[in-house]
């Protein structure tokens, strides 16, 4: 066998670094490019204090709202279930339409169950007095 050379098997080989150069560039394209989608989030800010030269004002019996470790609902002391909630808030808004919503939530409670509760508050007529209080585990 003239003329022919033998390789050894070892010899063949493919150089990445191309491919790789390639595998970057498009990363980077498409990082650049991404849009990132704007998530809603609750609205946990505080109510401003009040002016200290200003006169106390009456109480208003607050709508509380109580969801334990089991997501037990209850509305003021009365357990209900999620359906009847926004009922519950819109009787006790006939009696004082100037109450507030409080929605006090235990810390293991699901967070699907607050969002329901804080939507059937809004549903009620509730915009700007849906307050939510996360109780300490002892």
């Amino acid at each position: 066998m003239r003329g022919r050379k033998v390789r050894n098997p070892d010899e063949a080989n493919v150089d990445l670094t191309p491919m790789l150069d390639v595998v970057f560039i498009l990363l980077i394209f498409f990082i650049v490019t991404a849009t990132f989608a704007q998530e809603d989030a609750l609205g946990l800010e505080p109510p401003p204090p009040p002016a200290p030269d200003t006169e106390q004002q009456e109480q208003v019996p607050a709508i509380l709202i109580l969801i334990d470790e089991t997501n037990l609902i209850t509305v003021n002391g009365r357990p209900t279930d999620i359906g009847s909630v926004r009922a519950n808030i819109e009787r006790v808004r006939a009696e004082t339409p100037e109450s507030a919503v409080v929605i006090q939530a235990h810390p293991k409670a699901k967070s699907g169950v607050i969002v329901l509760i804080r939507d059937a508050a809004y549903n009620a007529g509730y915009k700007d007095r849906v307050n939510l209080v996360l109780t300490a585990v002892e």
